[in-house]
């Protein structure tokens, strides 16, 4: 035992190039394209290949770099990756309100995020029940409040000096953003000129407050709009860097800017990219400091507060987004972003519960109490796989960052349509990859709960998220969520006193019938149908009475490519006008069984959204 204890693990086996496992990959592919096969291709445009090797880590240009150091790739902390755990409290009544954030912060919250509604009249006195027992020295302040934010900010330095709080103690953000306002908005309650005139002045008169960020950027507009990771980096981006040329010609130094700013983004179920954006990001923000001139490498750390996106949450079977939003946490936190919200799993269709609050405040403290995650700085240093993606993420973002700054900015190219259009072209692709079942909403696109069936709903959950300004300059994003129209498809359904039954005429082979039969009761149960499985039939007459005698509206066809040249034609004939009968699979003989009158078919290649649509017509739903 002795004479092994020194030995390197897996010495004994000889070392294998990737030239050897290529090799013997394509062998086992047996003449399969490589490529097709293996070779992913995420709707961000580039390749992303099977496996990587620490060889395809010799080139990337920041392996040298540590964590807490410039650029800050690996984190903007040396020794830990804590962050804030925030919650977002909507305040329509102040006291209520403190109240709320009083009980939250008693249980592992050490973030508050304000929203308050412009239509709330804000004073100081109001402002002080808001804070009231609020140690605001020893946690983060968030702040949304529209037009009413220099105001907060007044009144929150008066209550600092009355409480003998030092200035440079209190830390938080305020979400003050013309371009993201302009984004989802199309404009703003002012000019443009006149935003940046009013922006400019709010910098200047919180100069004091240094460790609060003032000026934001929300890429989580363009995530919730149907970006890629690649186009809500590079966008915000741009509009960080049209915030450094516009308040410097107002007077602003770069490291005064860049000292306030906070970038606010989304997170989505891509677990790995999304990790690897954020290190990509703060990578690309220093660099487009780098180019303005910025001379403090403190002021070129990227502030980042993320929350979980609400592209990818669901109506139907809502408990799956705690799983999404778990997740997401882990992405953006192992990332080390300075701070996150988890949004509740109820939050796309309802008033969030207590319940649903403390189930998403819960998450992250799990991430940090149990899980440690708060523990080791850049938890994903070294991974061949994620630096690579890292790398691609930088290059495809700062490419496109480029494109739009060639087009004079971001305002500029926003208000031209640029933005919009590229973000639209992405959405196209995405819902068009959802229609087809390519991404996949667990519970909603596939594998749904046969027996969901929701009560009264608003049907604006189903609706898309559109805003106008007052002062319209461009075309607004919209703002929606991938599984909307199967929602809303599904919905259709639900309203209905009976559901209607599809019912699986299962014959011959046992593997193929069993396989499809599975798939079309999930393909079915998508659209909220009744669908009753059996174990086989003898014959297609046996089956047939038994689907008539259930009331069946559509019979599934159930068997091998083989058996339905003649199956599918006698099941037609038997069913006649009673019921729709539908074949499952391609098989070939597909043509031959159209001409013979069998028109219906669904297999994996079937944009699934648009035959269950059909499918509703023709019963008249």
């Amino acid at each position: 035992m002795a004479d092994n204890k020194d030995k390197m693990l897996f010495s004994e086996f000889p070392p294998i190039s990737t030239q050897e496992w290529d090799a013997k990959i394509r062998t086992d592919l047996k003449g399969a394209d490589y490529d097709k096969k293996l070779v992913w291709r995420p709707i961000e445009g580039f390749k992303v290949q099977p496996y990587y090797r620490s060889e395809n880590l010799e080139n990337l240009p920041f392996m040298e770099s540590l964590p807490g150091e410039y650029p800050y790739l690996r984190g903007n902390k040396k020794d830990n990756n804590s962050w804030f755990i925030r919650q977002d409290i909507d305040v329509k009544d102040f006291a209520e309100a403190n109240k709320k954030a009083l009980n939250v912060l008693g249980r592992g919250v050490d973030s508050l995020g304000f929203n308050i509604d412009e239509s709330v009249e804000l004073t100081k006195a109001n402002v002080e029940t808001l804070l009231n027992d609020i140690h605001v020295e020893c946690i983060e302040l968030n702040i949304s409040a529209g037009s009413n934010s220099a105001k907060f900010i007044e009144f929150l330095t008066a209550i600092a000096k009355d409480r003998g709080v030092a200035l440079d103690a209190l830390r938080g953000s305020v979400n003050i953003d013309p371009l993201g306002t302009i984004a989802i908005k199309g404009g703003l309650c002012v000019t443009v000129e006149e935003g940046f005139d009013f922006l400019a002045d709010t910098l200047k008169a919180t100069k004091d407050l240094v460790n609060f960020r003032v000026l934001s950027v929300n890429g989580r507009y363009f995530n919730n709009a149907g970006a890629s990771i690649v186009q809500e980096l590079a966008f915000a981006l741009s509009m960080g860097a049209e915030y450094l040329s516009m308040l410097t010609e107002k007077g602003l130094t770069v490291e005064e800017i860049a000292s306030t700013l906070r970038f606010n983004f989304a997170v989505g179920s891509s677990y790995f990219m999304e990790m690897a954006k954020f290190r990509a990001g703060r990578m690309l923000w220093s660099k487009v400091l780098e180019a303005y001139g910025c001379k403090s490498k403190e002021a070129a750390k990227m502030n980042v507060h993320a929350e979980t996106s609400l592209w990818n949450k669901t109506v139907y079977d809502p408990y799956v987004n705690m799983l999404r939003t778990q997740t997401e946490a882990m992405s953006a936190t192992l990332a080390g972003v300075d701070s996150f919200t988890v949004m509740p799993f109820d939050t796309a269709f309802a008033e969030s519960t207590e319940f649903s609050e403390r189930i998403a405040r819960n998450q992250q403290i799990l991430l940090k109490e149990e899980s440690y995650f708060d523990k080791i700085a850049d938890p994903a240093g070294g991974s061949y796989y994620i630096e690579n993606l890292t790398a691609s993420i930088a290059e495809e973002a700062w490419n496109l960052f480029l494109a739009v700054d060639e087009k004079g900015g971001f305002l500029k190219a926003f208000v031209g349509g640029f933005i919009q259009n590229e973000i639209k072209t992405t959405a196209q692709k995405r819902d068009m990859n959802v229609a087809n079942r390519r991404e996949i909403f667990l519970g909603t696109t596939q594998f749904p709960n046969f027996n969901e069936k929701l009560g009264e709903i608003d049907t604006d959950v189903f609706t898309p998220f559109v805003l106008e300004a007052e002062v319209k300059i461009a075309e607004p994003l919209t703002i929606y969520r991938g599984a909307m129209a199967f929602e809303e498809m599904r919905y259709k359904t639900d309203l209905l006193a009976k559901r209607p039954k599809a019912f699986m005429l299962t014959i011959g082979n046992l593997n193929m019938r069993k396989a499809r039969a599975q798939f079309a009761c999930n393909f079915f149960a998508c659209a909220g149908f009744e669908v009753v499985d059996n174990n086989g039939f003898s014959t297609i007459e046996e089956g047939v009475k038994a689907a008539k005698a259930a009331n069946a509206d559509i019979v599934v066809l159930c068997s091998s490519d083989e058996e339905y040249e003649t199956l599918a034609t006698e099941a037609l004939d038997m069913l006649k006008d009673d019921a729709i009968l539908v074949v499952a699979g391609a098989p070939a003989c597909m043509e031959e069984l159209k001409n013979n009158g069998v028109g219906n078919f669904i297999n994996v290649k079937t944009n699934v959204l648009e035959e269950l649509k059909r499918y509703q017509s023709l019963l008249e739903i």
